[in-house]
């Protein structure tokens, strides 16, 4: 199971919600290109890299921090955050980004997706936000009546790398995350799963790591508050 540190970016800024409420926002740092290599130094394989405020404009905002990243670092990284037209798509991965996370668009653009995921093959994944089982869009401020298994299963055959699936209630609280919910949509679709929201332990992760059909994990605010510590965990779920 591969392990992804989280690097949200508010006004530039490396911070954690709660709950997916940008007046919780809790700041870790000004130099979101510095943490990233600290993450890279620790040994991770991939970085998970979200534009909030893109999220509500519909647009890309934080790109000067997201370039910053992926010139300072090697490893793969994937982004999502107002991510809502093919000439972004195409913008960002030729910026290097190695994936684009589609989460709004999945459900008011579902067309995008697939013209995506068959242009770019590997490099699309569906962000699927959830509220108490319904889908979340526009930065988690509207909830749909879209179930996330029947989002989930609307893209079986449409060639997406990944689902990366979000209880948005779970997100940044550090209680642990909806494992019978993400180990429910991993049985639902083939499509690998990455666990999202929650993860507060080693416990949390190698829990997520047992189930046998989660196939990556992110967290953020464990490791920067310190309860997880990265090359620890990394050690651990290679083992």
């Amino acid at each position: 199971m591969i392990l992804y540190p989280a690097i949200d970016l508010k006004d530039g800024q490396c911070v954690r919600l709660l709950r997916g409420e940008m007046a919780a926002a809790t700041v870790f740092g000004d130099d979101p290109a510095a943490q990233a290599a600290a993450f890279v130094a620790a040994g991770c394989d991939w970085l998970h890299l979200v534009d909030l405020n893109g999220a509500f404009a519909g647009q890309p905002v934080n790109g000067v921090a997201v370039a910053a990243i992926l010139a300072r670092v090697a490893v793969p990284c994937q982004l999502g955050g107002g991510i809502r037209d093919m000439a972004t798509i195409e913008t960002w991965l030729d910026r290097g980004l190695a994936r684009v996370i589609l989460g709004t668009a999945a459900v008011e653009d579902p067309a995008l997706v697939r013209k995506a995921a068959g242009s770019f093959p590997g490099r699309i994944a569906v962000g699927i936000d959830a509220r108490g089982g319904r889908v979340a869009t526009r930065g988690w401020a509207e909830t749909t009546d879209v179930m996330a298994t029947d989002l989930a299963r609307r893209f079986e055959d449409a060639g997406v790398a990944a689902l990366i699936y979000t209880d948005i209630d779970r997100d940044g609280a550090m209680g642990g995350p909806n494992i019978a919910a993400t180990v429910a949509l991993a049985r639902a679709v083939s499509i690998p799963v990455i666990a999202s929201g929650g993860v507060a332990a080693m416990a949390d992760l190698l829990a997520l790591r047992d189930t046998g059909v989660i196939a990556g994990a992110i967290s953020g605010r464990a490791l920067y508050d310190g309860t997880i510590d990265l090359e620890a965990a990394l050690r651990a779920l290679r083992e």
